[in-house]
């Protein structure tokens, strides 16, 4: 597909249907993920797949019960890796890695529209609910959860 094609395509999907995207077509959007540019070349960022039934529950009601986010195969949650960027001080903490993960965001979304996958960005949630769902260490901090899937 052509790049404007993929840009054009990709919108925000809040219904799937119970279709579970191949492992495959998953790892081609953490490499698209990973591809994305980030400062200093460190890789700032950290993505947790979680396709467990419970677990998208528990995550969709710390995103303000959002059901859709449970609806959803699967969702990648996308973290912040504040130890990774220390070298940068305060701005990497604040900022840095925040740029970094945003970066691998946006490129995960535009590879799932490529994929014929539909996602969603979203902000809105309880950034320690997320952490004990996930059981994060400190370190990492939640920016956003994607959901991923086949768009019903």
């Amino acid at each position: 597909m052509e790049f404007d094609e993929v840009i054009k395509k990709r919108h925000s999907v809040r219904s799937y249907t119970a279709q579970i995207p191949p492992d495959s077509d998953i790892m081609k959007i953490l490499k698209a993920a990973d591809l994305a540019p980030s400062a200093g070349g460190l890789k700032s960022r950290k993505v947790f797949v979680v396709k467990d039934q419970r677990l998208r529950k528990e995550l969709a009601n710390a995103a303000h019960h959002q059901d859709f986010i449970a609806e959803a195969p699967m969702v990648l949650v996308f973290c912040a890796d504040l130890d990774m960027i220390a070298t940068y001080g305060r701005r990497g903490r604040d900022l840095y890695c925040i740029q970094d993960t945003s970066a691998a965001i946006e490129n995960a979304l535009l590879k799932a529209a490529d994929l014929d996958l539909g996602s969603c960005w979203v902000g809105a949630f309880e950034e320690e609910k997320v952490s004990e769902i996930c059981r994060l260490p400190t370190s990492l901090k939640p920016v956003a959860l994607v959901t991923i899937g086949y768009e019903r």
